[in-house]
């Protein structure tokens, strides 16, 4: 079992920047792919952005590509989403995922990811 625990959430202006993490814990040797989901109020789960561990690439979400960008500390286990710019429809929580297995191309569909976050807060209003 892997746990994953978020951190960095919070309220801040439009036009700012926050960096989340992600801790994860337990039986990661078999993680593959990882990445960020996030859901709005009243809006379906959708991923932000997705990696795989034997492919040096990231897929984003178009609306935040440019603006976010996700990286991993391997030796500590961490994962980050660095946002900047941050605007009003980046309101959300944002749930760290991961998955047992590698899939050279990262999936970005949630029911691929076995692992869960608890989800961070993150508001973006002035």
């Amino acid at each position: 079992q892997v746990q994953l625990v978020e951190s960095g959430g919070g309220l801040v202006q439009p036009g700012a920047a926050l960096r989340l993490a992600c801790r994860m814990t337990g039986e990661t040797y078999n993680i593959g792919n990882m990445g960020w989901f996030r859901q709005a109020p009243g809006k379906q789960r959708e991923f932000v952005a997705v990696m795989s561990v034997i492919r040096d690439r990231t897929d984003y979400l178009p609306s935040v590509k440019g603006r976010f960008t996700a990286s991993r500390d391997n030796a500590n286990n961490l994962l980050y989403l660095q946002m900047n710019s941050l605007k009003p429809n980046d309101t959300a929580v944002y749930y760290c995922v991961a998955r047992d297995g590698v899939l050279i191309d990262p999936p970005t569909t949630e029911d691929a990811y076995d692992y869960w976050g608890q989800g961070t807060q993150v508001t973006v209003s002035s």
